[in-house]
């Protein structure tokens, strides 16, 4: 999968998958635009890939929106930030629910918006991977709020890709399950929440962010030209247990 001459918007760049995905995407001749909340991390993936870098808190709409335009033009886009917060159902918060719905729901939806009113205006086409997770099909106990928001990502994916598939923009969701990234590692540090769930993976392992960037790579790419509105499952065979 060649990226030469390309030029993709990767939200949530400074880390984990997204910063593995960034890595490949420039290893593959690709510009990458960067999207981060740490000014630090942006440093850092400016030094290693000669990335161009725009620090944006995701949570804030308005300011989402404008450094979407700022990185604008581009060819190809990749929602990946995230984030999540551990409480069970009864003690979610309203801030908290509010919070993690506006990274990881409406920031990839105003990104989006702006990505393809550029597209649109001149009659390109593109492909848009949104990394979702398989707690949108499963109610993971203690993610009420994370299992919400990325349904909600998925179910509009699949909007997008309807109605955007027509102009020739491909949309589609990459679902992980659990991933060694920063936040993952947060979430399951508890040995035995973390046993139960490798119980029923039957690979036997969580995943690392590379398996989870090619697999974004590939539906950015024009090998992926007939797949649209998937939800691509990347679970070790979780679902299939």
């Amino acid at each position: 999968m060649d990226f030469t001459g390309k030029r993709v918007i990767v939200t949530g760049a400074g880390k984990g998958i997204g910063y593995s995905t960034a890595r490949l995407l420039a290893g593959r001749g690709a510009t990458v635009i960067a999207l981060s909340r740490s000014q630090d991390d942006l440093d850092r993936l400016s030094a290693e890939i000669g990335a161009e870098t725009i620090a944006v808190d995701l949570a804030d709409a308005e300011a989402t929106r404008k450094a979407t335009i700022k990185a604008l033009p581009a060819d190809l886009l990749v929602n990946c930030a995230g984030t999540t917060e551990l409480q069970s159902f009864v003690d979610v918060t309203v801030e908290t629910f509010d919070l993690i719905i506006a990274v990881n729901t409406r920031a990839p939806m105003i990104v989006a918006q702006e990505f393809v009113r550029d597209r649109l205006r001149h009659g390109q086409p593109a492909s848009i991977v949104n990394v979702s997770s398989m707690a949108a099909f499963q109610g993971v106990i203690d993610h009420t709020a994370y299992c919400a928001s990325k349904g909600g990502l998925d179910a509009m994916t699949r909007v997008m890709a309807n109605e955007l598939g027509r102009h020739g923009i491909r949309v589609n969701c990459v679902n992980p399950i659990v991933t060694l990234t920063p936040m993952a590692e947060k979430a399951w540090s508890d040995k035995d929440k973390a046993d139960a769930m490798l119980s029923r993976i039957p690979l036997g392992r969580f995943e690392m962010p590379d398996e989870i960037s090619e697999v974004i790579l590939f539906l950015l790419s024009d090998a992926a030209s007939m797949i649209n509105g998937q939800s691509i499952k990347v679970d070790g065979g979780f679902r299939a247990s």
